[in-house]
């Protein structure tokens, strides 16, 4: 038995009862003391590595919610409104008006035509969000600028919504006889009224243009090589552990992600969520489905989490609001689910005692979801479920206390905060609601276990960001939304570490620097306690060890 003693600047343990040390000890890719040299040393013959002398450890950071697709998106072309850098490391310029999207899908497409591609291959774009435009909304007259002849699918950043030219249109074969929800159509008075604009809401609407072409958007299949460049990303975030919160988990992809990962120069943990909602299972046989897959388990592969979905976008104007609604008066959003068949299939799941991490948006799903929880618990009563809300951005006080006694999770989206903020403040929600978004204070101060997360790629992988977001409650206007609502860094570091291990039931396993623990670190330049809270964000990450392996970041 082989044993390695690291040596470090410093060792930030999030070990209540040891939080700092100088040596830790691997052996079997777990940890075997913490502590000083001595203590370490005690367990007989070892190795000294000096190479992290002067850097900072940490537990490996866990993104409790993001997509795989984080890794492959960029096979697209990036329409996003924020400069964005890919896995490769090239900074995407942002694009700041309606114009320069539609010149970049213009250039996409001369290029396809130019590297011999027919135009019926369709070009596939991500990341657009119009509500930075203020009130436009992007049509088919923008986006046939760009091309009418071949099929373009404009995903947006937040995943719920797309956009399409005329041509793919006519693909899909939607037309103003079309009735699914979410099929926007121009109003009356317009020249065009009661035609379709080519913005699709939520899974029903985007399924019309998907089953033409299933590579767009965050459910498009993964390939080995998405994974593997996840993987590369989420290293320079010091990632070790990470969701792929919504996978159907069919043949093909659990196929790609365990060849991806017995790979043992693949450094990251994952574990795949299956879609309980719009999928190719009803709910017991979903069940049934995860539960036959749980044993092929390994450590860097985990199955049995379960994604259920309430509402959609709050920025997209798809998600279920309580009074007073929108703070533009724009009309109340979609469930993605009913209510009732929520309750339904989230009990089946419930009773095959897996566990269950819920989108919900607006408050009104929250509530919804927190209802239909509370009697699910009351007929099938379980001990440490550790059933997740995720995103829950509307949540208010009252609304996390009963969340604390029902034994729930929060996983709160605080990147939100400076992406979106400003656009919540003043068009989405209004002030007052807008300083209670992603309220991390109130949860805590609930009971309420607590994780924050990026939902990557809707907003770059990386919870140093994430923490910073959730420290500060900073938007790009300046405006500090919420400052009650603000977490110390120990506690927004503890809510990337052992808060999202929590969720994910591997909080015995991952989360903290203590003995018996998957030796996994996130290994830093500098010492997120030591810095300001403003430059949180801009801490450098050298690498990662996973279960003992050291990866630098490349």
């Amino acid at each position: 038995m082989t044993t390695t003693i690291y040596t470090a600047r410093a060792i930030l343990t999030m070990n209540p009862m040891q939080p700092r040390a100088k040596h830790v000890a691997v052996r079997d890719g777990r940890i075997l003391a913490v502590g000083d040299l001595e203590r370490c040393a005690a367990w007989g013959a070892y190795t000294l590595d000096e190479r992290f002398a002067d850097k900072v450890l940490m537990p490996g950071l866990v993104e409790g919610h993001c997509h795989l697709k984080e890794g492959s998106m960029w096979e697209w072309t990036y329409t996003g409104w924020f400069d964005r850098r890919d896995p490769e490391g090239k900074v995407w310029a942002g694009l700041r008006s309606m114009e320069e999207v539609v010149a970049r899908l213009a250039e996409a497409d001369a290029r396809m035509t130019a590297e011999g591609l027919p135009p019926t291959q369709p070009l596939i774009a991500w990341g657009f969000d119009p509500i930075y435009f203020g009130g436009e909304r992007m049509t088919v007259a923008h986006v046939d600028r760009a091309s009418a002849t071949r099929p373009i699918v404009i995903s947006h950043a937040n995943g719920h919504l797309m956009n399409v030219n005329s041509a793919m249109l006519r693909l899909a074969e939607i037309t103003r006889d079309n009735d699914v929800e979410g099929v926007v159509k121009f109003p009356a008075g317009h020249a065009q009224a009661g035609e379709p604009t080519g913005e699709l809401q939520e899974p029903a609407a985007m399924f019309l243009v998907l089953r033409r072409i299933n590579n767009a958007g965050l459910l498009a299949p993964m390939t080995e090589a998405g994974v593997r460049s996840f993987a590369r990303l989420a290293c320079r975030q010091g990632v070790t552990t990470a969701t792929d919160l919504v996978n159907k988990l069919g043949e093909n992809d659990t196929r790609v992600l365990e060849a991806a990962l017995a790979d043992d120069a693949v450094s990251i943990r994952l574990l795949p969520a299956f879609q309980a909602f719009h999928g190719t299972h009803a709910a017991a046989a979903g069940a049934e489905h995860v539960r036959a897959l749980m044993p092929r388990n390994t450590d860097r592969l985990r199955y049995g989490l379960v994604k259920m979905m309430l509402d959609g976008s709050i920025q997209g104007f798809s998600a279920r609001l309580r009074w007073p609604g929108h703070f533009n008066g724009a009309p109340n959003g979609i469930w993605v689910t009913a209510p009732a068949q929520y309750e339904a299939d989230f009990e089946t799941y419930h009773r095959a005692g897996l566990t269950i991490h819920t989108h919900t948006n607006g408050d009104e799903a929250s509530e919804a979801a927190i209802d239909a929880i509370e009697r699910v618990l009351a007929r099938a009563p379980r001990a440490d479920h550790r059933h997740t809300l995720q995103h829950g951005q509307m949540i208010d006080a009252p609304l996390f206390r009963r969340m604390a006694a029902l034994g729930l999770c929060a996983n709160l989206f605080a990147n939100h905060i400076w992406y979106w903020g400003d656009q919540h403040y003043e068009m989405t929600m209004g002030p007052d609601r807008a300083h209670r978004l992603d309220a991390c204070g109130s949860a805590l101060a609930a009971g309420v276990p607590l994780a924050i997360h990026s939902d990557a790629p809707v907003t770059p992988l990386g919870p140093l960001f994430t923490a910073w977001c959730a420290v500060n409650r900073l938007t790009p206007q300046g405006r500090v939304l919420g400052e009650a609502e603000r977490l110390t860094v120990p506690q927004a570091l503890h809510a990337v570490t052992l808060g999202a291990a929590w969720t994910l039931k591997l909080d015995g396993e991952i989360g903290s620097i203590e003995c018996g623990k998957r030796a996994d670190f996130c290994v830093l330049e500098d010492d997120p306690l030591a810095v300001d809270p403003m430059a949180l964000k801009d801490v450098r990450v050298w690498g990662t060890v996973l279960s003992g392996r050291v990866f630098p970041a490349q």
